[in-house]
C-alpha cells in the first residue's frame, strides 16, 4: 500500500521556491513529510513546513494543488503558499525534527540548511523524483528534461 508525503510549496515574491538541504545527501527537498493518525494532509503540511524550517504557516491560507503520483511506494499531496521574504527570513530557519544518523547514531536535524531556488534550477538541486513530481504542475514549465510528470489525482474527501 501506497504512503502519502504531505508538503507545501513556499514562493517568495520572485517566484523562487524554498528549499531544504537533505542532512547526509545531495538533494534539497520541499518541506514534507508522512500524515500522522488522525490528521488531515493540510494539517499534516502545517505541522512539516513547522518542523523542518520553523515556519508557522496558516493552514486556511494554503492554496490545495492535490494528490500526485510520486514513488512507486509514496503519492505527494501538495499545497502552496507565497511567502514575502521580508516576512520570511531563511537564515532564521531551523528543523526541529530529527533521526538517528546512520553511522553515529547521533540524533540528525532531517535539514540542515535553506535555500531560494530558481525554477529552472530545480533539477540541479532536488532529487530526480522531485524532480519528475513537480514538472507536470503550472509553474514548473521551466523546467526543462523528460516527459511531464502525471497530472495531479483526484482526492477523495476523507
Amino acid at each position: 500500500m501506497k504512503t502519502t508525503s504531505c508538503g507545501v510549496l513556499i514562493f517568495n515574491e520572485h517566484g523562487q521556491l524554498l528549499m531544504a538541504h537533505a542532512t547526509g545527501q545531495r538533494h534539497w527537498d520541499i518541506p514534507k513529510g508522512g500524515i500522522d493518525e488522525g490528521e488531515t494532509p493540510r494539517q499534516t503540511a502545517v505541522r512539516e513546513v513547522q518542523e523542518e524550517t520553523g515556519i508557522v504557516l496558516d493552514a486556511q491560507a494554503l492554496e490545495e494543488i492535490g494528490r500526485m503520483a510520486y514513488t512507486s511506494r509514496k503519492d505527494l499531496h501538495l499545497f502552496r503558499m507565497v511567502l514575502h521574504t521580508r516576512n520570511c527570513d531563511i537564515t532564521a530557519c531551523k528543523c526541529t525534527s530529527f533521526f538517528p544518523h546512520h553511522l553515529t547514531g547521533e540524533m540528525t536535524p532531517e535539514a540542515d540548511r535553506f535555500k531560494w531556488v530558481d525554477v529552472p534550477d530545480l533539477p540541479l538541486n532536488a532529487a530526480k523524483s522531485m524532480t519528475a513530481a513537480l514538472r507536470g504542475l503550472p509553474g514548473f514549465e521551466a523546467i526543462s528534461g523528460s516527459p511531464a510528470a502525471p497530472s495531479p489525482m483526484t482526492v477523495n474527501p476523507a
